[in-house]
Protein backbone atom coordinates (compact mmCIF):
# COMPACT_ATOMS: atom_id res chain seq x y z
CA UNK A 1 0.00 0.00 0.00
CA UNK A 2 2.97 2.45 1.00
CA UNK A 3 4.61 1.50 -2.12
CA UNK A 4 1.68 2.53 -3.92
CA UNK A 5 1.53 5.62 -2.54
CA UNK A 6 4.66 6.68 -3.25
CA UNK A 7 4.15 5.46 -6.65
CA UNK A 8 0.93 7.37 -7.03
CA UNK A 9 2.98 10.48 -5.59
CA UNK A 10 5.88 10.08 -8.14
CA UNK A 11 2.94 10.20 -10.80
CA UNK A 12 1.73 13.25 -10.24
CA UNK A 13 4.48 15.07 -9.74
CA UNK A 14 6.01 13.31 -13.06
CA UNK A 15 2.15 14.87 -14.73
CA UNK A 16 3.40 18.71 -12.93
CA UNK A 17 6.64 18.88 -14.79
CA UNK A 18 8.23 17.57 -11.37
CA UNK A 19 7.49 20.46 -9.00
CA UNK A 20 4.31 20.94 -7.49
CA UNK A 21 2.97 23.90 -5.10
CA UNK A 22 0.86 23.34 -1.84
CA UNK A 23 -2.27 24.54 -3.58
CA UNK A 24 -1.30 21.28 -6.73
CA UNK A 25 -0.91 18.96 -3.68
CA UNK A 26 -4.22 19.69 -2.07
CA UNK A 27 -6.05 19.23 -4.88
CA UNK A 28 -4.41 16.04 -5.17
CA UNK A 29 -5.70 14.73 -2.31
CA UNK A 30 -2.31 15.94 0.13
CA UNK A 31 -3.09 17.50 2.98
CA UNK A 32 -0.76 19.69 5.06
CA UNK A 33 -0.83 17.00 7.93
CA UNK A 34 0.39 14.50 4.52
CA UNK A 35 3.27 17.48 3.33
CA UNK A 36 4.79 17.59 6.72
CA UNK A 37 4.91 13.76 6.88
CA UNK A 38 6.19 13.58 3.31
CA UNK A 39 9.07 16.26 4.34
CA UNK A 40 9.76 14.82 7.67
CA UNK A 41 10.54 11.21 6.05
CA UNK A 42 12.39 12.78 3.18
CA UNK A 43 9.86 11.67 0.27
CA UNK A 44 10.11 15.52 -0.74
CA UNK A 45 11.90 18.40 -0.36
CA UNK A 46 10.54 22.05 0.03
CA UNK A 47 12.28 24.69 -2.53
CA UNK A 48 10.73 27.36 -1.24
CA UNK A 49 7.32 28.50 0.93
CA UNK A 50 4.62 26.40 -0.80
CA UNK A 51 6.67 25.00 -3.38
CA UNK A 52 8.11 21.60 -3.22
CA UNK A 53 9.92 18.75 -5.31
CA UNK A 54 10.60 15.01 -5.11
CA UNK A 55 13.82 14.16 -2.96
CA UNK A 56 16.83 13.02 -5.32
CA UNK A 57 15.04 14.14 -8.62
CA UNK A 58 16.93 16.17 -11.27
CA UNK A 59 14.26 18.74 -12.67
CA UNK A 60 15.27 20.90 -15.29
CA UNK A 61 16.08 24.35 -14.64
CA UNK A 62 13.82 25.83 -16.89
CA UNK A 63 10.40 24.63 -15.65
CA UNK A 64 11.55 25.38 -11.73
CA UNK A 65 11.76 29.12 -13.28
CA UNK A 66 8.22 28.77 -14.73
CA UNK A 67 6.85 27.15 -11.93
CA UNK A 68 8.37 29.59 -9.03
CA UNK A 69 7.38 32.75 -11.24
CA UNK A 70 5.05 31.67 -14.15
CA UNK A 71 4.68 35.06 -15.14
CA UNK A 72 8.11 35.62 -15.85
CA UNK A 73 9.65 35.61 -19.35
CA UNK A 74 13.51 33.96 -20.21
CA UNK A 75 15.41 37.10 -21.10
CA UNK A 76 18.10 38.12 -23.10
CA UNK A 77 21.30 36.04 -22.29
CA UNK A 78 19.59 32.92 -20.60
CA UNK A 79 17.24 33.40 -24.20
CA UNK A 80 20.80 33.66 -26.47
CA UNK A 81 21.65 30.10 -25.07
CA UNK A 82 18.42 28.59 -25.50
CA UNK A 83 18.78 29.77 -29.32
CA UNK A 84 22.45 28.47 -29.51
CA UNK A 85 23.19 32.13 -30.12
CA UNK A 86 25.51 32.49 -27.77
CA UNK A 87 28.00 29.61 -25.41
CA UNK A 88 28.64 31.26 -22.40
CA UNK A 89 25.91 29.72 -19.62
CA UNK A 90 25.07 33.30 -17.60
CA UNK A 91 25.69 33.03 -13.63
CA UNK A 92 22.09 33.13 -12.74
CA UNK A 93 18.86 32.99 -15.12
CA UNK A 94 18.18 36.03 -16.64
CA UNK A 95 13.89 36.49 -16.56
CA UNK A 96 12.17 39.63 -17.36
CA UNK A 97 9.26 40.59 -15.01
CA UNK A 98 6.83 43.24 -14.59
CA UNK A 99 8.25 46.12 -13.08
CA UNK A 100 5.44 46.66 -10.82
CA UNK A 101 5.73 43.00 -8.99
CA UNK A 102 7.58 42.76 -5.17
CA UNK A 103 11.10 42.17 -5.73
CA UNK A 104 11.82 40.45 -2.20
CA UNK A 105 10.53 37.08 -3.92
CA UNK A 106 13.51 36.75 -6.38
CA UNK A 107 16.03 36.10 -3.98
CA UNK A 108 15.76 32.32 -3.70
CA UNK A 109 18.82 29.35 -3.24
CA UNK A 110 18.41 27.59 -6.26
CA UNK A 111 17.60 28.69 -9.33
CA UNK A 112 19.85 31.58 -9.06
CA UNK A 113 17.63 34.29 -10.62
CA UNK A 114 18.69 37.94 -12.19
CA UNK A 115 15.01 39.65 -12.98
CA UNK A 116 14.85 42.73 -15.42
CA UNK A 117 11.91 44.68 -14.47
CA UNK A 118 10.55 46.05 -17.81
CA UNK A 119 7.41 48.35 -18.57
CA UNK A 120 4.10 45.96 -18.98
CA UNK A 121 3.17 47.08 -22.62
CA UNK A 122 6.89 45.81 -23.31
CA UNK A 123 6.62 42.65 -21.27
CA UNK A 124 4.13 40.50 -23.75
CA UNK A 125 5.74 41.49 -27.11
CA UNK A 126 7.69 38.48 -28.66
CA UNK A 127 6.84 36.16 -26.15
CA UNK A 128 6.50 32.66 -27.31
CA UNK A 129 6.24 29.18 -25.72
CA UNK A 130 7.83 25.82 -25.57
CA UNK A 131 7.16 23.06 -23.71
CA UNK A 132 9.37 20.78 -21.05
CA UNK A 133 7.68 17.73 -19.42
CA UNK A 134 4.29 19.18 -20.27
CA UNK A 135 5.41 22.45 -18.68
CA UNK A 136 4.81 25.87 -21.16
CA UNK A 137 8.35 27.67 -20.69
CA UNK A 138 7.77 31.29 -21.53
CA UNK A 139 11.01 33.17 -23.54
CA UNK A 140 11.02 35.68 -26.31
CA UNK A 141 11.40 34.67 -30.05
CA UNK A 142 14.79 35.22 -31.84
CA UNK A 143 13.72 38.52 -32.85
CA UNK A 144 12.67 40.18 -29.89
CA UNK A 145 16.15 39.04 -28.17
CA UNK A 146 18.30 40.25 -30.80
CA UNK A 147 16.13 43.90 -30.48
CA UNK A 148 16.73 43.22 -26.39
CA UNK A 149 20.13 42.83 -27.39
CA UNK A 150 21.11 45.32 -29.45
CA UNK A 151 18.84 47.84 -26.25
CA UNK A 152 22.26 46.71 -23.33
CA UNK A 153 24.27 46.69 -26.21
CA UNK A 154 26.88 48.71 -23.58
CA UNK A 155 26.16 46.11 -21.00
CA UNK A 156 26.80 43.24 -22.27
CA UNK A 157 30.08 41.43 -22.66
CA UNK A 158 31.42 42.03 -26.69
CA UNK A 159 32.18 38.30 -27.14
CA UNK A 160 28.61 37.65 -26.06
CA UNK A 161 27.27 40.85 -28.07
CA UNK A 162 29.01 40.14 -31.56
CA UNK A 163 27.95 36.18 -31.45
CA UNK A 164 24.12 36.84 -31.01
CA UNK A 165 24.60 39.53 -34.04
CA UNK A 166 26.80 36.65 -36.05
CA UNK A 167 24.38 33.95 -35.22
CA UNK A 168 21.10 35.59 -36.28
CA UNK A 169 22.35 36.91 -39.31
CA UNK A 170 23.43 33.58 -40.23
CA UNK A 171 19.81 31.95 -38.99
CA UNK A 172 17.76 30.90 -42.03
CA UNK A 173 14.60 31.27 -40.27
CA UNK A 174 15.33 34.78 -39.24
CA UNK A 175 12.16 37.32 -39.65
CA UNK A 176 13.81 41.11 -40.58
CA UNK A 177 9.87 42.48 -41.19
CA UNK A 178 9.28 40.94 -37.38
CA UNK A 179 12.59 42.28 -36.35
CA UNK A 180 11.83 46.13 -37.28
CA UNK A 181 8.61 45.87 -36.36
CA UNK A 182 9.52 45.02 -32.66
CA UNK A 183 12.55 47.57 -33.08
CA UNK A 184 10.48 50.31 -33.74
CA UNK A 185 8.19 49.70 -30.80
CA UNK A 186 11.22 49.29 -28.59
CA UNK A 187 13.30 51.96 -30.00
CA UNK A 188 16.13 50.66 -31.71
CA UNK A 189 15.54 51.24 -35.27
CA UNK A 190 18.66 52.65 -35.62
CA UNK A 191 20.55 50.21 -34.47
CA UNK A 192 19.03 47.47 -36.28
CA UNK A 193 18.93 49.49 -39.51
CA UNK A 194 23.64 49.93 -38.48
CA UNK A 195 24.01 45.52 -38.15
CA UNK A 196 21.34 44.48 -39.99
CA UNK A 197 20.18 47.17 -42.81
CA UNK A 198 21.28 44.96 -45.25
CA UNK A 199 18.57 43.19 -44.72
CA UNK A 200 15.75 46.13 -44.07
Amino acid sequence: MILRTIEDLKNTFANNGGIMKTAELNNAGYHSRKIHKLLVSGVISKIKTGVYELANEVVPDEIMLMKLFPFAVIYLESALLHYGYTERIPAAWQIAVDKDIAKGQFTIGYPPVEPFYLDCKYLDLGVTVYEINGVKIRIYDKERTICDVLRYVNKLDREVFNAAVQNYIKESEKNISKLAEYAKILRVTKKVKNYFGVWL
